[in-house]
């Protein structure tokens, strides 16, 4: 399959400050929902327009409606009670000091649809964006945030059947999504990602999420959820954390890419992160069907330094030693801004220089 879009983009960007200042107010009932709704259609406006000035290839809304990536599917959701889920550590930039994230809910009973969240984000980005417009959707596995051994059992006997139920809400969306006109889905996956590293691992185990079942059902969880969906091309962003410039897991995907690069058959397109030595080698390339498109993040969301071109493009030269070059395509290793707060340590400058990086060098390299 020959990549569509060779400059790519991940999903989010830096909210701009009028928009959280905006959420802060009708959190507090200072501002009414029409009107923050109004700043956030200008928001995404504004997303769509710094994205298709980069000359990016395919634009997203930045998810500006969502204050995090995840959690507008949680709060489209019944069945979580305000229970604080196990706390998850993030490595600091350098010079600044880790921190831990909890879920601030728990799963207590079944969880059942109140809405749809993406299809509104569609819906209106596609009457603004004059490019090839994605979904960005999170993947069921990261379900397990809000399981707790403690509180779930008696809605699920294991996270795994959690799991399955979250499977059929992420299908329900996908085919309004498909029906409205939407043809490239991407599915993030840091629960999977972040698997590269022992120390998750470890965390996940004492979640009752042995790691051999996550990488054989979990995949296949996974994967059902692009499952028989024609016209709608499928991407899976295996990322190993992203926020404040922190990051959840450091490893090469050596350790899964036999597991889930050959077993999420459904997806066409794997969008992975290699932004630096943390990141471990283009080795496990090579264990890549034939037929996908690989996005190389090469270029760091997280760190000021715009990439050095003539590095870029030598990376991807080693990149098309294990992958066709017409099956690669380049972006920025994750999305610029996981949540609505804290955002990563650039600018919106930066930001707007990183995306039209990508452009340049992808328009370089491929024509």
């Amino acid at each position: 399959m020959q990549a569509r879009y060779r400059a790519e983009v991940l999903g989010s960007l830096l909210r701009p400050r009028y928009l959280s200042d905006a959420r802060a107010d009708v959190e507090a009932g200072r501002m009414s929902l029409p009107e923050f709704k109004r700043i956030e259609d200008r928001a995404v406006d504004q997303a769509i327009a710094i994205q298709e000035g980069a000359g990016v290839d395919v634009v997203t809304d930045g998810e500006m409606r969502r204050f995090g990536f995840f959690d507008h599917f949680l709060t489209a959701i019944e069945g979580l009670t305000a229970v604080p889920g196990e706390e998850i550590g993030f490595h600091a930039a350098p010079g600044h000091e880790s921190f831990a994230f909890a879920s601030p809910v728990s799963v207590t009973e079944k969880i059942r649809r109140k809405r749809m969240v993406s299809v509104e984000e569609f819906a209106y980005a596609r009457g603004r964006a004059q490019l090839p417009l994605k979904v960005t959707l999170p993947s069921p596995l990261l379900l397990y945030t809000l399981w707790s051994p403690e509180h779930s059992r008696d809605a699920y006997s294991t996270p795994f059947d959690l799991f399955a139920d979250g499977v059929d809400l992420l299908r329900e969306e996908i085919r309004e999504l498909a029906a409205l006109g939407c043809t490239y889905i991407q599915i993030d996956a840091p629960d999977l990602g972040t698997l590269v590293d022992p120390e998750h691992r470890a965390l996940r185990e004492a979640l009752e999420m042995p790691t051999e079942r996550t990488l054989t059902e979990g995949v296949d969880l996974v994967n059902a959820v692009a499952a028989d969906v024609p016209g709608v091309t499928f991407g899976l962003h295996l990322c190993k954390g992203n926020f404040a410039s922190g990051w959840i897991s450091e490893g090469g995907y050596e350790f899964m890419a036999e597991h889930v690069f050959k077993r999420a058959t459904n997806y066409d397109v794997f969008l992975l992160e290699w932004e630096d030595e943390r990141s471990g080698s283009l080795e496990p390339l090579s264990s890549m069907p034939d037929d996908k498109v690989v996005v190389l993040g090469f270029i760091s969301s997280k760190t000021s330094e715009l990439e050095p071109v003539e590095q870029i493009v030598a990376r991807i030269d080693e990149a098309a030693k294990f992958q066709p070059r017409e099956q690669l395509a380049l972006s920025t290793q994750c999305g610029f801004s996981s949540m609505s707060v804290g955002g990563n340590l650039i600018t919106e400058d930066t930001q707007e220089a990183k995306l039209k990086l990508v452009a340049d060098i992808a328009h370089e390299v491929w024509g």
